[in-house]
């Protein structure tokens, strides 16, 4: 019989008559099911958070802090069971599961030592003023498929680190791993401190707009996010949003091929191009376009795509039948279009599994689907350029403004073209690298807040002024 994990709520491990199947992508099986949550579940969920809030906010920063350092322990003293599930649900190689897993309990343990200080308005004869940070309350976290994990424990960390409580969502394609992980702290944390719940996509709209919840923090596409903050408008609550991007890379004419073009290739493809994060265009200046874009291309005929959890495989499935789908209907269109390709571009329905090809194409327009849209899959659009000031004029026209990188080895000229892309992040000469110490968010409609870092823990407080009259009347 297939497994059920169960849901944590105040403390205790529960479940539901009514559950979901968990579908490994690399052979569609069903490897695991777990509750179909609904309002009552989260009614009771959030009770629990509401109630655990009135002393977890009390409790002293350093003991929060303790907490936080023992969930990470616990990631790390199961760490192999907790990658090969992870690999099993979500379908990334092992190697890049045990990234995630390892990069999960290396950024609980990094956001625990996170301060908020307070700042002295005046201290005068007159008056004494102090800004304090005061946790908002419950928060709600709705996680995405893509990095399972991680996602779930750069939301929490914070907010408990903050004082907050949480009740914690995970995608219905990638419960497991977070729900084992559940399991693994439920004697760790306090009662109703974290607490985690699954359901359809349906649950989602019901934390929005749940009165007691005052918090949301939400990864995932830009359509549910404007959604999301749309709903939490009607009673002002908090919101961090890290949504879409079509992440540009620029690539300068004195980049050295040999060196960048593998570089480039992982920027790309990691987690079957499904990060938000991923380079989606990939601009090469017109004086070293033919050459890079061949030594990417011979690249990529030597990674193998396949079962994550088989040795040698370097890209593995698309997650889910709909991503798939939609992934699968750029690349028709881009065929239909008669875009030159490099590489892949021939999906066979007849396996079990979400394979689609390593797809790379050879210059097609900007206003191409497979160029101005988000493909979130093994899909690399190679485009020239001639100037500076064109390339970013063409990284720039974009409604996403997640992240970009810049290739060169004048790291001065580099620089300078940073500086004018309307990205939260970019990179110099490196790809996909995010630090718990640095604010991570998004530009335009990329997001709104931000993750990681001091300012990505202030989302979760208000400012309090206390303001003390030394002449007092007494």
């Amino acid at each position: 019989m297939t497994q059920l994990y169960p849901n944590l709520i105040n403390g205790e491990l529960v479940t539901t008559e009514a559950s979901l199947d968990v579908v490994n992508p690399a052979n569609e099986q069903v490897i695991g099911r777990v509750p179909a949550c609904g309002a009552a579940e989260l009614d009771r969920a959030v009770a629990a958070a509401r109630a655990a809030f009135k002393t977890w906010s009390k409790t002293p920063v350093d003991d929060r802090r303790a907490v936080i350092r023992n969930m990470a322990a616990a990631i790390d003293a199961n760490f192999e069971e907790l990658y090969r599930l992870l690999t099993s649900e979500q379908g990334k190689p092992h190697h890049q599961a045990r990234n995630e897993i390892g990069a999960s309990s290396g950024v609980m343990s990094a956001q625990s030592t996170l301060t908020l200080e307070e700042t002295i308005n005046e201290d005068s004869d007159e008056r004494f003023s102090r800004t304090r940070r005061v946790p908002v309350g419950v928060v709600a976290g709705i996680v995405p498929w893509n990095f399972p994990v991680l996602m779930a424990v750069q939301k929490i960390a914070p907010a408990i680190l903050s004082g907050c409580t949480i009740v914690l969502k995970p995608s219905p394609f990638t419960p497991l791993t977070t729900l084992k992980f559940a399991e693994l702290i439920k004697d760790i944390v306090p009662a109703g401190v974290v607490n985690i719940i699954t359901g359809e996509d349906s649950l989602g709209p019901l934390m929005t707009s749940h009165p007691d919840i005052n918090k949301i923090t939400f990864t995932g596409s830009t359509a549910t996010g404007k959604r999301i903050m749309e709903g939490a408008s009607k009673d002002l609550k908090r919101i961090t949003l890290e949504l879409g991007g079509n992440d540009a890379s620029i690539v300068l004419p004195d980049a050295d091929v040999a060196k960048v073009a593998e570089q480039l290739f992982w920027s790309s493809f990691t987690n079957a191009g499904q990060i938000c994060v991923a380079a989606k265009r990939v601009y090469i200046h017109e004086d070293i376009y033919d050459e890079m874009s061949a030594a990417i291309a011979e690249y990529a005929k030597g990674v193998t795509v396949g079962d994550g959890a088989n040795q040698g495989t370097g890209v593995g499935p698309i997650q889910n039948k709909k991503q798939f789908d939609r992934v699968c209907e750029l690349i028709e269109d881009a065929k239909s279009n008669g875009y030159k390709f490099l590489v892949g571009g021939d999906v066979d329905p007849s396996g079990s599994g979400y394979y689609v090809p390593i797809t790379i194409l050879d210059n097609p327009p900007e206003d191409a689907r497979i160029v101005a849209e988000e493909q979130f899959g093994p899909i690399m659009p190679l485009m020239k350029f001639s100037s500076d000031d064109e390339v970013i004029a063409r990284a720039n026209n974009s409604e996403y403004g997640l992240a970009g990188a810049v290739w060169t080895k004048d790291t001065d000229r580099g620089v300078t073209i940073a500086e004018q892309l309307e990205t939260g992040t970019v990179w110099i000469n490196e790809f996909l690298h995010l630090s718990p110490f640095a604010p991570f968010g998004g530009h335009k409609q990329s997001g709104f807040g931000a993750e990681y870092g001091i300012e990505g823990l202030k989302e979760f407080t208000y400012s309090q002024v206390i303001t003390v009259k030394k002449d007092a009347l007494v």
